[in-house]
């Protein structure tokens, strides 16, 4: 366990993301900026109906057209199918249900034709000559839809993908007052809305090598899922991690990858595909729709008895990542709340409307959103305060986690709802006198719990090469994919810390398959806690050795050196020092030694992360609009290795909840057309309808992590959605569940 330090030089202090110069002057090279010699470009034909046969295509007409090099459609394609979620081979719930093209069409966008041409402009022009007759079928357009109808298969299989039914702990006989409550609550598919749309650049040499450059979550993965589909050698296939404007979980599966690769194979030219908004929000992935229904039976005093959950996911057209994402949902009640006996039944059924995916927060924001609306009612019902129910059932800092049986760490979450019911002065805002006029405003808050890291269900381990050069100064090799977010900064402070040495002679690099060594990617919240950990590791291993070659310079055991500012010094005699770059080069030509150490960090723990979130909003009872007015989110962070990015973090997390509480959603109707697929209809929460957004980082260490350090990235984004529906639900006095909750649905309530 690492004992939290408070006197350190580098990690607790913020620091600019790596790469923030580049991006102001417009420097950044994106996939999107990629151009290779003798590169063409490829551009989709995506399915205008949501279940069809294709009967008949016609593609003459785009292959006279000059500039086209050639079309593809399921007829000159293999049959092969394969499942773009996997990561590793022979992964357990990756169901290979979907083709680079089809000839049955599951949903409004599915892929029918791609074109290669000389430019995009002849390839969009080629796609608009294609011809396809379809065969129409009946759209299943919901989950309720396609179980009830055993006669419409959208799969051969048929519609239920696969059924959970989960049971932890032993059911007891109920207390004589206990009382029964239950809720339903219904999350949407939402879009990811990332500034960079997905893009992807490839390229067969005539060596037979296959690279590819993708601004992806998971380069190893890419590549497993690449050459298993083309039968090429792992070895024939690079994939290299470029920098990316977002994911947010969008570009966790490899969904261009494959097709973007097959082409340039085919073609054997450099190849770009490159999506717009309207493409990415119809025919990449979205955040899953869910319908959970909770029902428990609690004492009169408010301690939790059973609890039963009852979630139906859907999965959109092809399965994914849906079974396990389902599966994890299952699995994260028990890690915010002390519960006696609980069962969680969830069914993934495949429907003909867009596919779902990873998002943030890996199913933890659908659950956490029904538990802490069922929690409020909970309470209500009861006539309990809202936050003294809740701490008489919070987990205890070292309680095992039901589902993993593993213990939660240092969980803070009573700490959390304490210090923040405190800073947000819960209880004098909630228990003011109601508004009467036209606009009400109320008071919520949700708590929220989720993981570090994929240890207890999946391997989990990082390597990472750390070397020093003959200057004194660093390069970490890693398999790291940074999103966006900071995640190399971060990293360089924590070897910074261990090495006694400025950040900026410390180069990190970012995921290449031939060139630097494995990880599993960047999500599951295991960046900072896992590979954080490698770094802070290998650095240790990296700083003995340092310490073992100046003792030979000094002649005095390694017991009475250590390192300060770049340079090692006799321990008792500060004037005696020697620097990194006489130590470095020393040991080169005089010790022939080489000061490079790789290392593989082993998770071995994965405790829970926790936050709370307090809301005011301000609802117009006139039109429906609601206005969040203030905002706190108090984080149990362990401790923070870079504030400024943590509050970064927290800030974009709290703008993308409030949007999917109020805004986000892609409306899709009966015949499975999608209503708004651009940015023009489909509404996000801009930077002038934010609240200031007020942190609050408990600090408390304890766990494995670097200093630390857990986890926020995606425990930022979780209980969002419902700390803003809680607070409407005081100021009208509704039970409103069904999100989002837009002017239209608040108005009906009223």
């Amino acid at each position: 366990m690492k004992i939290l330090n408070k006197d350190l030089k580098y990690v607790g202090q913020t620091f600019p993301i790596h790469d923030a110069p580049q991006k102001v002057r417009g420097e950044l090279v994106y996939v999107s900026d990629l151009s290779l010699p003798k590169m063409v470009y490829a551009k989709l034909l995506l399915s205008p109906i949501a279940h069809g046969l294709v009967k008949k295509i016609d593609t003459s007409r785009a292959e006279a057209l000059p500039g086209v090099i050639k079309v593809f459609t399921h007829i000159n394609t293999p049959n092969k199918t394969y499942s773009r979620y996997r990561i590793i081979p022979n992964q357990e719930f990756c169901l290979e249900d979907e083709r680079l093209f089809t000839e049955k069409v599951r949903f409004v966008g599915d892929r029918v034709a791609a074109v290669v041409a000389t430019s995009l402009e002849t390839a969009k022009e080629a796609i608009s000559l294609i011809q396809v007759d379809y065969e129409l079928l009946s759209v299943l357009s919901t989950p309720e839809e396609a179980l009830l109808d055993d006669k419409i298969k959208i799969h051969p299989e048929g519609n239920l993908i696969y059924q959970y039914d989960y049971q932890l702990g032993e059911q007891a006989l109920l207390s004589k007052d206990s009382v029964e409550v239950a809720t339903t609550t219904r999350t949407q598919k939402v879009h990811h809305a990332t500034i960079e749309t997905h893009v992807c650049v490839a390229d067969f040499n005539s060596s037979g090598k296959l690279t590819i450059w993708a601004g992806c979550q998971g380069a190893f993965g890419v590549r497993t899922i690449v050459a298993d589909l083309l039968e090429l050698s792992y070895s024939q296939v690079r994939v290299i991690k470029m920098p990316m404007g977002g994911s947010f979980g969008g570009k966790q599966e490899a969904i261009i990858e494959p097709i973007t690769a097959f082409l340039a194979k085919e073609v054997r030219r450099p190849v770009k595909l490159i999506f717009d908004r309207k493409e990415c929000i119809m025919a990449t992935m979205t955040r899953p729709a869910t319908s959970t229904r909770i029902k428990t039976w609690v004492t009169k005093d408010g301690i939790l008895e059973d609890c039963f959950v009852d979630t139906l996911f859907d999965a959109g057209a092809y399965a994914t990542s849906s079974v396990d994402n389902a599966y994890a949902m299952s699995k994260k009640i028990c890690r915010l709340y002390r519960i006696p006996y609980y069962k969680h039944q969830s069914k993934i059924v495949y429907t003909n409307t867009p596919v779902a995916g990873g998002a943030r927060g890996w199913g933890a924001p659908e659950i956490m959103t029904a538990l802490e609306i069922h929690m409020d009612a909970v309470a209500k019902k009861l006539t309990l305060d809202l936050v003294e129910f809740r701490l008489k059932n919070l987990v205890h800092p070292y309680d095992r986690d039901k589902a993993s049986h593993m213990s939660l760490g240092n969980a803070r979450a009573i700490e959390c709802l304490e210090k923040g019911a405190a800073r947000f002065a819960w209880k004098e805002r909630y228990y003011r006198m109601p508004d009467k006029g036209r606009y009400r405003r109320g008071v919520g808050f949700a708590c929220a719990a989720h993981k570090n890291g994929m240890y207890g269900g999946f391997p989990e381990h990082s390597t990472m090469t750390l070397k020093m050069n003959e200057d004194g100064s660093f390069i970490l090799n890693t398999g790291l994919h940074d999103l966006g977010c900071g995640t190399i900064t971060s990293i360089k402070q924590i070897v910074a810390e261990v090495l006694d040495i400025d950040p900026s002679y410390i180069t990190v690099l970012e995921a290449d398959t031939e060139n630097g060594p494995y990880d599993f990617g960047s999500y599951g919240s295991r960046v900072t806690y896992i590979c954080g950990a490698c770094a802070y590791e290998v650095a240790k291993r990296v700083k003995d050795k340092i310490l073992e070659c100046a003792s030979l310079i000094f002649r005095k055991p390694k017991q009475y050196l250590e390192v300060d500012n770049g340079q090692v010094r006799i321990i008792s005699h500060q004037q005696q020092t020697i620097s990194y770059r006489e130590i470095a080069t020393t040991a080169k030509t005089k010790d022939n030694t080489d000061i490079v150490i790789t290392h593989t960090y082993h998770g071995t723990s994965n405790p829970g992360v926790y936050a709370v979130h307090f809301a005011e909003v301000e609802v117009d009872t006139l039109t429906g609009r609601v206005r969040v007015t203030e905002y706190l989110a108090v984080h149990d962070i362990g401790k923070a290795i870079n504030p400024g990015m943590v509050e970064g973090q927290i800030q974009g997390g709290v703008q993308m909840g409030i949007g999917y509480a109020l805004y986000e959603e892609i409306r899709i109707g009966s015949d499975g057309r999608i209503l708004n697929s651009s940015l023009a209809n489909y509404h996000v929460i801009n930077a002038p309808d934010m609240p200031t957004v007020k942190t609050l980082l408990i600090e408390q260490g304890g766990d494995e992590g670097p200093y630390g350090a857990k986890s926020v990235g995606e425990i930022a984004f979780v209980p969002v959605a419902v700390a803003v529906i809680n607070a409407v639900n005081n100021a009208l006095g509704t039970a409103l569940s069904d999100m989002p909750l837009t002017p239209e649905k608040i108005l009906a309530a009223l």
